[in-house]
């Protein structure tokens, strides 16, 4: 064998793909090697990178045979959440660099428009697929241009009200669209809800084959339904209601073709083929079985969903927990205590029992909590009217998906002024994740609305005091907390109600006042730490509360350093460094501020650490802000040792 034979031989036929192009020239046979292969990608970097790996092994398939139908970049695909686009990112381009995937830099785990002319919509929310895919196709028609435009949306996201929003929108215009439903049973936990039990039968059921693509013949070989068809189209339209799966698409005015294998190549490609010559909108329903091709992700397609790096032979994460507790588990274990010692409290997700720490809740007290589906706004909408009847409800969801349902809260909770409590998880930046869900807007967004107070606890104990603070109130209480691992503070057997609008001082000093929220008060502690090694004295206080503030604090602060700087893992406009300037100015009080916050920017994706170095959200980062701020005001030399006994170096003041 010459050295080019073996070259050949040797030579994966993942590695010669440099874009969809090259799918055309491969046999039935190579493409089944190209599935085999891409899986193996997938495991082997997302075990490095950590990721989603179960959506992705799922859509395999499915993704080479819409992209051997389609001529891409020129017809148009959009990913419903996008975090099922890994295998579509390896068929474009971007292979090479596949092993940077989620890392500060690298690959972004989503669709990204600045990273390929391939990605069409920046993704990362459920539900909007079917609305953004519908104004591409509208905007062809009107330009005059003739390419396919196609969403591919999974059964989770389709619970959500906005893909039927849009499905009745686009069967009321007719335009020209292709929605392929990937169908695997689940979205991140197992799919809840009527329409789930609806696609269940349509999958299950044996006569589609034989009855979908022709009901006139299948009526007019049987003598009722030949009298059906003589008695005229309401009666025919009736019986296949009965009898052909589907129908439900069919009435909102999509053809519906299905459901197919989506782990048939052929099948997907066959479909999208047909489909795209149709004048009006269909829908292709695919079958597929999440995390298919690796055991693990099969046995446990929850667990593989969203996974950090693990063992490929065990299928075991790689821990770094050191005995600490997450935010999450911490939450989810309290709240379980405060449902035993009162039964009015009932808890709601958005479809993330695990995600949110509701799981334990969800198994002790199975009546007493509702998974409602991708539904944000049902979910608020349902905890007012809980909350009406005499409940406590408890509603978990994550810092960036609450926005989806800011008019219920607004509306149906707070204008009511009633007693429901958001627990806000993943606020502050989440890391490799990226733009889609840094929960970086949340003090923005809530500050804003009447009657409804927000707490950001620092550690966990301060979480578990918290949630007993909000239980006990009489109106609606956010409580905002991190993604991630505690600092290792013990959890409170008697949790207590902490005061409202009432501060923490932690450390006492004399030049410079750090006022910190959140999980930024550890921030604040250590670079005060930092800064008493230059020789400045630094008070910091955790807050605790941003509504209502502690505007004895602040202004105790500001009276009597010559430095106030406020610390947040949150955007800075409108957050919490805005709401202590606001209430400085009520006051009538002038000091020099020096906000430390998110910048006014879509922070990208990397390890949480790296991006808050970046934006100097560090000890080390807020230690050279407050220095730098500190030179540069008057009355304040450049920094030099002065012997006082201690050899610190101090400011020196005129």
């Amino acid at each position: 064998m010459s050295g080019e034979d073996a070259r050949l031989t040797t030579e994966r036929i993942l590695d010669t793909i440099e874009s969809p192009c090259g799918l055309a020239a491969l046999s039935a046979a190579q493409l089944q090697t190209l599935s085999a292969e891409i899986r193996e990608e997938l495991i082997a970097t997302v075990a490095k990178t950590g990721g989603h790996l179960a959506p992705n092994l799922g859509v395999v398939e499915l993704t080479i045979g819409l992209h051997l139908a389609l001529e891409c970049p020129k017809d148009k695909i959009i990913w419903d959440v996008g975090h099922q686009s890994y295998v579509h990112k390896l068929l474009t381009g971007r292979r090479n660099r596949f092993g940077t995937l989620r890392q500060y830099g690298g690959l972004c785990g989503f669709p990204k428009r600045s990273e390929s002319e391939y990605d069409v919509f920046d993704t990362g929310h459920a539900s909007d697929s079917l609305s953004v895919a519908h104004g591409l196709a509208l905007a062809r028609d009107a330009t005059g241009r003739d390419e396919t435009v196609v969403a591919v949306i999974g059964d989770g996201s389709l619970t959500g009200g906005m893909a039927f929003e849009a499905m009745n929108h686009v069967g009321h215009i007719g335009t020209r669209l292709v929605i392929v439903l990937n169908d695997n049973e689940m979205s991140i936990a197992q799919n809840v809800g009527a329409l789930a039990s609806y696609l269940a039968k349509v999958r299950l059921d044996p006569r589609y084959n034989r009855l979908r693509d022709d009901v006139e013949s299948a009526l007019a070989r049987t003598r009722i339904g030949a009298v059906m068809v003589a008695a005229g189209e309401a009666a025919k339209e009736s019986f296949k209601q009965l009898v052909v799966p589907g129908m439900l698409f069919e009435e909102l005015g999509l053809k519906y073709v299905g459901p197919i294998d989506g782990h048939n190549i052929e099948a997907v490609s066959s479909a999208m083929e047909r489909a795209k010559v149709v004048e009006g909108p269909v829908i292709i329903h695919c079958v597929t079985r999440k995390g298919a091709g690796y055991e693990h992700a099969e046995d446990k397609p929850d667990e593989f969903h969203g996974v950090g790096p693990f063992t490929v032979a065990t299928g075991k994460t790689s821990s770094k927990k050191n005995g600490l507790l997450s935010y999450t588990e911490v939450f989810g274990r309290s709240l379980v205590a405060e449902a035993e010692r009162d039964e009015r409290i009932v808890a709601i997700t958005a479809a993330m029992p695990a995600g949110t720490g509701l799981d334990a809740f969800a198994e002790r007290f199975p009546e007493r909590f509702f998974d409602v589906g991708i539904a944000e706004q049902h979910a608020v909408a349902l905890a007012a009217g809980l909350a009406l009847g005499g409940l406590r409800p408890v509603v978990a969801i994550y810092s960036t998906f609450l926005q989806r349902a800011y008019d219920q809260l607004m509306m149906d909770v707070a204008l009511q002024n009633l007693p429901v409590t958001f627990c806000v998880d993943r606020a502050g930046l989440v890391g490799e994740d990226g733009p889609t869900h840094h929960g970086v807007f949340d003090l923005t967004y809530l500050r804003s609305i009447p009657n409804l107070m927000i707490l950001a606890p620092s550690n966990e104990a301060e979480l578990t005091n918290a949630l007993r603070t909000a239980l006990a109130a009489d109106g609606p209480v956010a409580i905002r907390y991190p993604r991630g691992f505690g600092i290792g503070e013990a959890i409170p057997a008697s949790p207590v109600e902490l005061s409202t609008g009432e501060s923490r001082l932690i450390v006492a000093g004399t030049d410079v006042a750090i006022l910190a929220i959140g999980r930024m008060t550890q921030t604040a502690e250590e670079a005060a730490e930092l800064l008493a090694a230059d020789g400045v004295s630094a008070t910091v206080v955790d807050m605790r509360w941003l509504k209502p503030l502690d505007i004895v604090a602040i202004s105790k602060a500001a009276l009597s350093h010559r430095l106030v700087v406020t610390v947040e893992e949150n955007t800075g406009a409108g957050g919490f460094g805005a709401a202590v300037l606001e209430t400085l100015a009520d006051l009538g009080i002038e000091v020099p501020i020096l906000r430390m916050a998110i910048p006014d920017c879509f922070v990208t994706h990397g390890s949480t650490n790296k991006l808050l170095e970046e934006i100097g959200l560090t000890p080390e980062g807020v230690r050279g802000a407050v220095l730098g701020r500190l030179l540069g005001m008057p009355g304040v030399d450049t920094m030099e040792r002065q012997d006082d006994g201690a050899s610190a170096d101090r400011y020196r003041t005129r």
